[in-house]
This record gives structure tokens, C-alpha cells and sequence, in this order.
């Protein structure tokens, strides 16, 4: 489909229908992979929750500044900062 917005006064009632049934379709299609992103997340967090309870009943501090900034930095599409030494574990 082009992105451009037809002229519509130019089209007629079938070319009208036609741009709809296009545009619902990839209406579709956007909300389909939308709901797969929302999954993909929701099993992120999951993940991380899981992780942040093995650390608390390991004797850890449940969630620190640093796992704040981790999720912070994943749901931004961020890249961790090395000079933080994220993911080394020490804190």
C-alpha cells in the first residue's frame, strides 16, 4: 500500500472500498504484532521477576537502583552502559 493519502474526490465507490478494505487489512496486520510485542514483553518482565526472587531468596537485596536502570534501559531499546559494569553482578 502507498503511503500517501489518496485524492479522494478522484476515486470512485469501488476504488473508495477497496482503499478501506486494504487499510483494515493492514490494520490488521499492526494490531496482530502488537499483541505479539505486548507478549514478548509481559514474558521480559516475567523473566526478570523470576530473576529478581532467586537474588531475594539468595540473600539479596531484592531490587536495586541498578535493576531499576536495566529495565529502564531494556524498554528503551537501550544499550547498558559498560562503564557501569552492568550485568557483572557486583553492586
Amino acid at each position: 500500500m502507498d503511503d500517501t493519502f489518496p485524492d479522494l474526490g478522484s476515486l470512485s465507490d469501488v476504488e473508495l472500498k477497496d482503499v478501506i478494505r486494504q487499510l483494515t487489512e493492514e490494520e490488521t496486520e499492526i494490531s496482530y504484532q502488537r499483541r505479539i510485542l505486548h507478549g514478548k514483553i509481559d514474558i521480559l518482565r516475567a523473566e526478570l521477576v523470576n530473576r529478581l526472587r532467586r537474588k531475594h531468596d539468595g540473600g539479596d537485596v531484592l531490587i536495586t537502583g541498578e535493576d531499576v536502570q536495566r529495565l529502564t534501559d531494556i524498554l528503551a531499546n537501550r544499550q547498558p552502559d559498560p562503564a557501569a559494569g552492568a550485568g557483572d553482578g557486583s553492586s
